[in-house]
């Protein structure tokens, strides 16, 4: 008998501990019936299981009651852009339909235009036409009401300045806020201090409806027990490095089609070799003088001010080609290209890479991870100098959203500093993540180092309980980003063309890119072939020839799978040919 109270005894004690141990929520745990907010993201596990906790336990202790999460997590921000619109159409289609209104053809298009507008009426279109055209538009964006269409999710959670830009101007998107109306605290202090400027380096951090909350930066992880294994002795330091011919076959890299993260990441080193032709033209001094005449002059693309020397325009041109040529030999190094941005540092902190583009988030966890803690270990992560912007992850409200309310509270968590913590903070420490350090960076100004008393008061507070000090040249995302002077003019209208160029010139024609980059190597290398790497280099001639100058215009003019079409064969012509080529020069 007495054996059996013991027993028993004993598993009340096992059964008590959990609770006994459980952290107070200030509240009680989440039921059916309590608030459900939807957020679709492209964040990974550990970073939805911290928001979903830090703010079930912020709502409950501000509003008495916590928030389950639902996620939804169905890719990269390409992947989730296409559902979105696919969902806005569907449930618009319904409602206009439902109404009476006749659906066309054409009607996705009409509604999700970027650049409908109905004070612009096109010379060869008929009233009626038109007036049906203007009427499906307006009623699209003029509705914001779960009622009547909505894609039934509440949120978008990540991507970046792009992806948010191009939902605004398809509608998809709404201000969470009237102007005048943010929240006191998020934005800016009550003083009127910047808390979140509206952009920095070249990119967008918040606009009306989207609001950045968290910064990265791109750079290269290596491992270097495989640079070892391929007799790679120097550790990469800056993009070059990674078009050198000994990390043939050895590169993993992202589809920048699938990945606007990656994307912005190329679109960043053809911005570089675009400033380094310019500071080589000898011009470096006068960049910003000469960006300021152009922009106030508001000439056609590629013409210059009096001002401004027509050889300045020609360094930027021959610098923006260099880019597409660089990225080029990343293509023709990769041993693939994957649809997961992700993937790249797992594979390299496995081995199964040399080296490749990531997202300093991602190389940064995964080298922690791989390495044990150890900054020894196989695994490392470096953001080249002053060759990497600085981009923001923003949280936008959707149309329609059906719990906007629950909604505008969670944009609220996430820009004050109870969410901020969550990005920054060690695991375990008070404010901070549960489970899952996250390692990336907050955006609010009063995390960093500042001149500004409060700020660098607040910066000394949060120290104590950050991962990484964020004082230092590699982690203070203000520092990093004033030493990338970002000009949108060089590249900024480029970055959808670069995501089929990319396509096309290394992924459809990946084959094709690496039989001739080898070819190459095995004649000696570069300069050795030099009738080989002028076939291998040369950019599209049709429908009309690649330049910064037409590249701007070829996606309005032309429809996009004729140009991957006619890219893709070009390429695959010019690299057969440099495969030719590289044998016969090869030759004794």
């Amino acid at each position: 008998m007495l054996r059996n109270i013991i027993i028993l005894a004993v598993l009340a004690v096992i059964l008590a501990l959990p609770f006994a141990f459980r952290q107070d929520l200030g509240a009680r745990e989440w039921q059916p019936g309590d608030p459900v907010l939807v957020i679709i993201t492209p964040m990974n596990e550990a970073i939805r299981y911290e928001f979903a906790l830090g703010f079930s336990r912020w709502h409950a202790a501000h509003y008495g009651r916590p928030v389950k999460v639902d996620w939804r997590n169905i890719g990269g921000s390409t992947e989730i852009m296409r559902y979105l619109a696919s969902e806005f159409t569907a449930s618009f289609r319904a409602w206009w339909t439902g109404q009476g209104g006749a659906w066309r053809p054409d009607a996705q298009s009409i509604i999700l235009s970027r650049t409908f507008s109905s004070e612009r009426r096109p010379a060869d279109i008929s009233d009626a036409d038109w007036a049906a055209q203007c009427a499906l538009f307006n009623a699209f964006r003029q509705t914001d009401d779960p009622h009547k269409f909505t894609s039934q999710i509440d949120l978008m959670f990540g991507g970046g300045s792009f992806d948010g830009d191009n939902a605004t101007r398809q509608g998809l998107l709404v201000p969470p806020w009237a102007q005048g109306e943010i929240p006191p605290g998020l934005i800016a202090t009550a003083d009127g201090a910047e808390l979140i400027p509206t952009g920095l380096s070249g990119d967008t951090w918040r606009t009306p409806t989207y609001f950045g909350t968290t910064l990265s930066t791109f750079g290269i992880c290596y491992n270097r027990d495989r640079m070892r294994a391929q007799h790679i002795a120097a550790e990469p330091r800056q993009w070059e490095d990674l078009a050198n011919p000994q990390w043939f076959g050895t590169l993993g890299l992202a589809d920048p089609t699938k990945s606007g993260s990656i994307a912005k990441a190329f679109e960043t080193v053809v911005q570089v070799q675009c400033r380094r032709a310019v500071i080589a033209a000898g011009y470096g001094e006068q960049i910003d003088d000469f960006e300021q005449q152009i922009a106030a002059a508001k000439l056609p693309d590629g013409e210059m001010p009096p001002g401004v020397p027509a050889a300045y325009q020609e360094a930027v041109a021959a610098g923006w080609e260099n880019g597409v040529r660089l990225i080029q030999k990343f293509g023709a190094n990769a041993r693939y290209f994957t649809d997961s941005a992700s993937k790249v540092p797992l594979d390299v902190g496995m081995g199964n890479a040399a080296a490749g583009l990531c997202i300093d988030f991602y190389g940064r966890f995964e080298a922690d991870v791989s390495n044990g803690g150890r900054p020894d270990g196989a695994m490392a992560y470096v953001t080249p100098v002053g060759e990497s912007g600085v981009s923001a992850d923003p949280v936008s409200l959707l149309r329609g959203a059906p719990h906007r309310e629950l909604a505008l509270r969670f944009i609220e968590f996430t820009l004050s500093e109870a969410g901020q913590q969550l990005w920054c903070y060690r695991r375990g420490a008070p404010g901070g993540p549960q489970q899952y350090s996250l390692q990336r960076f907050p955006i609010r100004r009063d995390f960093y180092p500042a001149a500004n008393p409060q700020f660098q008061a607040n910066y000394e507070r949060h120290r104590e309980f950050t991962t990484d000090d964020l004082g230092q040249p590699h982690t203070d995302m203000y520092r990093l980003a004033h030493d990338f002077p970002y000009q949108a003019r060089w590249t900024g209208g480029y970055f959808g063309l670069f995501r089929d160029l990319i396509r096309a010139m290394c992924m459809d024609s990946g084959r094709e890119l690496h039989a001739a980059w080898g070819a190459i190597i095995a004649a000696g290398g570069p300069e050795k072939c030099p009738r080989a790497m002028a076939a291998l280099e040369r950019l599209p001639q049709e429908p009309e020839p690649l330049t910064w100058a037409s590249g701007l215009s070829m996606g309005r003019k032309y429809d996009r799978l004729d140009l991957l079409r006619d890219w893709t064969l070009h390429f695959r012509a010019q690299y057969a040919a440099a495969a030719r080529l590289a044998k016969e020069e090869g030759r004794p």
